[in-house]
């Protein structure tokens, strides 16, 4: 059983995964209560399933990009189970999730997530065979009119994009679309399945040297 976590935005979600199903899901609006919350839902997730904590083979975590304070409270959160009932680590970058639940198509997809400050971190994914999304270059943080002028090929837009980004998105060209909000949403369920799939490739993290994927300095500079 692989437990997910994800708090690296507002969008918190957690999820149980036995490698053939999809136990259990949550996903909510978190706001700044990751610390508070995130414990106590991943007891409630256990307690409803009847399973418990000594019954987990294996964490997977977002590690980002993402909020310095959402990434902290999830990795520190992982890593504490990781260690204690000693089990396999899997860090997962944050806007890997998205991409892996989308199929393929025949144009670019731009996955991006909230960063607070107007802007969003953005990377670009192009379709390979046998390994399915896979980002171009990493994954940058910028404005939404920076990152928009800078897409030129038709892209498909996805993940955490507000009313006035989509109206931008449109508004640019016709080659771009954008994905609904539920399709957009960053399901833990499918970072489980990236936790499975990385696990059976023996791409395990070290509890005590994994850390988030910042795009600029925690103090802001």
């Amino acid at each position: 059983m692989i437990l997910a976590i994800d708090t690296a935005t507002r969008w918190a979600g957690l999820a149980l995964h036995d490698e053939t199903a999809v136990i259990a899901e949550y996903g909510w609006r978190c706001l700044q209560n990751h610390t508070v919350e995130i414990a106590p839902t991943i007891a409630d997730m256990l307690s409803r399933v009847d399973l418990e904590i000594g019954d987990l083979d294996a964490v997977a975590v977002a590690i980002g990009p993402g909020s310095y304070t959402g990434l902290r409270v999830g990795l520190a959160l992982a890593k504490g189970l990781a260690l204690a009932g000693q089990i396999p680590l899997i860090g997962v970058p944050t806007l890997d999730i998205v991409a892996f639940s989308f199929e393929q198509m025949p144009v670019q997809l731009l996955v991006a997530a909230e960063a607070g400050r107007t802007r969003v971190c953005a990377a670009i994914y192009q379709w390979q065979d046998e390994q399915g999304w896979q980002p171009r270059r990493p994954p940058v943080i910028d404005t939404w009119d920076n990152i928009i002028t800078s897409t030129e090929k038709p892209t498909l837009f996805a993940g955490e994009i507000t009313p006035d980004a989509t109206k931008l998105i449109r508004n640019k060209s016709r080659h771009f679309t954008v994905a609904s909000p539920a399709v957009s949403t960053r399901r833990a369920g499918f970072l489980a399945e990236l936790g499975w799939q990385r696990l059976r490739n023996g791409q395990v993290d070290d509890a005590a040297s994994l850390a988030p994927i910042y795009l600029r300095d925690p103090a802001g500079r």
